[in-house]
């Protein structure tokens, strides 16, 4: 009766109160006070009595004669029910109605009364609730227990299986998308330097405040800008990147240059030569797609197309948009307002020795910034940056990055023999067998370290160099973060200095292998930069500089015989020239104008 009593009101049948109505109708026939006793609750027949005997002379009873249909019965007697509560002003409960109306249907039932209260309040109740007003709660049992049994019976195990189909569905996305790619990932052995700290990410941070937006009574509205990174391999672009994306919590989309190549010059994947293309011009859409919170990192740039750059050239203004393709679709990414910034790192030395250059109007616009050259009055922080990214490459070294910053300095300072440093002023002491360990292998870092600085610099200034005003062969030997990580890695504390130089000559020899017909040359170079070249090697790199400046003065053999000849007379030309002013320096006599000597 109280599941039928109910039905009515949603226009449609409810399952739950009617399961909750028959757990009442089995407890009652097997566990009640008699076989054929129902309870009614107080509140319910105290309605009734007051109901009844308001009935008088009403046609209350001529109504229901005519019914036949219970569901019309039991429509007529709520309606009765509940007008009577309204207008006598009755504070019955749904459920004393719903109660009510059930034993008006079935008066011929036996009845006892159930004294149980069914209805309690809460307070002190904190929280907004559409239940709780004022921190009291409301509460009716038989409410409260069908409202729990339908949140058991349907709500958990369709919430459950929501989270389980969106789960499904993210992870199907996520995959599709590649997303854990998209995850910064800094790498262990990152060690956050005193250059980092001072040169790096000042001037990152910089450039991603002007990006990104910043924060705070000052915060920037308009956004824009770019930042490009350059150096040669092997000075932590990437691995910066990486580390800056993760502090700020960016989701970095990685672009390889070599990938795209030179012949991709559009944001269509339908226009990319292969599938790398393909793929990776797909992620560059995903990430302008993407928009908020994410780095759009395009490494090794000089490997791409200048006009594929450009694309990007808006985004350093303040229309902040760029024409893709997305699914298919042209598209256009409005990246006004959002946390988005592009990320540009390339060598720029090629592997010819010239200088890369990337589009003028993209140049002017991008803040660039070279790792492998050392900022004014920075030169003592790049220095020692050599030394800190090593520490965690040799195991003796390895402690000393867990230490304070100060420590390693002063560390720095014994090994190098400063009289001012004093080791009692650590944070920490070491045991003196094992200070005497450390500053044994840091003065060979040390003595590699600056090995390590006069390649860089010999790298750097060769490369630099047009081809056409060369004196000597192209130097490629790298002095980077990497080849000092490497050779760092195979120090001991127990080598002597002639150990020391070979593990240094066995790293340049293995990687010289590399530059086939260059190799002689660079290897010899690198003897002379180390003063170390014995009296067959100095000649031999003479007569290498000066074959050398023989060939760029007539030209390779790849040129034509015309050419070759042409250039032949030219140097003629210069060294008759050159045995003129010698013989005028030596005589001491000048020609005058009008071709008469006068002398001196």
């Amino acid at each position: 009766g109280a599941a039928d009593a109910r039905e009515g009101a949603g226009g449609g049948f409810d399952r739950w109160p009617a399961e909750a109505a028959a757990a009442y109708l089995f407890d009652e026939l097997t566990g009640g006070t008699g076989p054929e006793d129902f309870v009614l609750g107080a509140a319910a027949r105290a309605l009734l009595d007051k109901f009844r005997r308001a009935l008088g002379g009403s046609d209350y009873g001529r109504d229901l004669e005519g019914l036949i249909d219970l569901r019309a019965r039991r429509q007529a007697v709520e309606a009765w029910l509940t007008a009577y509560a309204t207008a006598s002003g009755s504070d019955a409960a749904p459920g004393e109605l719903a109660e009510a109306v059930a034993a008006e249907l079935c008066p011929a039932l036996p009845r006892y009364d159930g004294d149980a209260p069914l209805t309690a309040t809460v307070d002190g109740l904190l929280g907004a609730h559409p239940r709780v007003a004022g921190g009291r709660l409301e509460l009716r049992l038989d409410e409260f227990l069908a409202r729990t049994a339908r949140h058991t019976a349907h709500d958990v195990p369709g919430f459950r299986a929501y989270q389980r189909r969106r789960g499904a569905l993210l992870d199907a996305e996520r995959e599709r998308l590649r997303l854990a790619d998209h995850r910064p990932r800094v790498m262990p052995a990152f060690v956050r330097n005193r250059l980092v700290d001072e040169v790096y990410l000042p001037l990152i941070g910089d450039s991603l405040a002007r990006q990104l937006g910043t924060t705070g009574a000052g915060k920037r509205t308009d956004t824009g800008g770019l930042l490009l990174l350059v150096s040669p391999p092997g000075y932590g672009k990437t691995t910066l990147l990486e580390y800056v994306a993760d502090r700020l919590g960016l989701m970095l989309v990685k672009i390889s240059g070599p990938a795209l190549g030179h012949s991709v010059t559009s944001l269509d994947p339908a226009d990319a030569p292969n599938a790398t293309a393909r793929r990776e011009i797909e992620k560059i859409n995903f990430a302008l797609a993407a928009g908020n919170n994410t780095l759009l990192h395009l490494d090794d740039i000089q490997h791409t197309s200048p006009e594929l750059l450009q694309k990007f050239i808006p985004l350093c203004d303040a229309t902040r948009r760029v024409d893709g393709v997305w699914d298919g679709e042209p598209r256009t990414y409005d990246l006004r307002g959002k946390r988005f910034a592009v990320c540009m790192a390339g060598n720029p030395y090629t592997e010819s020795g010239e200088r890369f250059r990337i589009p003028d109007m993209l140049a002017n616009r991008a803040d660039v910034w070279n790792l492998g050259d050392v900022l004014t009055g920075k030169e003592d922080a790049f220095a020692l940056s050599f030394v800190e990214n090593a520490l965690t490459t040799n195991p003796v070294l390895a402690p000393l990055a867990a230490r304070e910053r100060a420590d390693l300095e002063l560390l720095v300072r014994l090994a190098a023999g400063d009289p001012t440093a004093r080791p009692d002023r650590l944070s920490t002491a070491l045991p003196p067998a094992e200070l005497d360990t450390v500053l044994a292998l840091l003065r060979h870092v040390i003595a590699v370290r600056d090995t390590i600085l006069t390649v860089n610099a010999a790298y750097i200034a060769s490369a630099a160099q047009s081809a056409d005003a060369r004196t000597e062969p192209p130097f490629r030997l790298q002095g980077s973060y990497r080849d000092m990580n490497k050779i760092a890695q195979r120090l001991r504390p127990v080598m002597n200095t002639a150990e020391r130089e070979a593990v240094v000559q066995d790293h340049y020899t293995a990687e010289a292998q590399t530059l086939t017909t260059g190799a002689e040359a660079n290897l010899l170079k690198l003897a002379e930069l180390r003063h170390a070249l014995d009296p067959a090697q100095s000649s031999r790199w003479s007569d290498i500089k000066a074959a050398h400046l023989r060939t760029r003065t007539l030209g390779g053999p790849e040129e034509d015989p015309l050419t070759r000849a042409v250039a032949a007379l030219t140097v003629l030309a210069d060294r008759v020239a050159a045995v003129e002013s010698a013989i005028v320096r030596a005589t001491g006599i000048e020609t005058t104008a009008g071709g008469e000597g006068a002398s001196r």
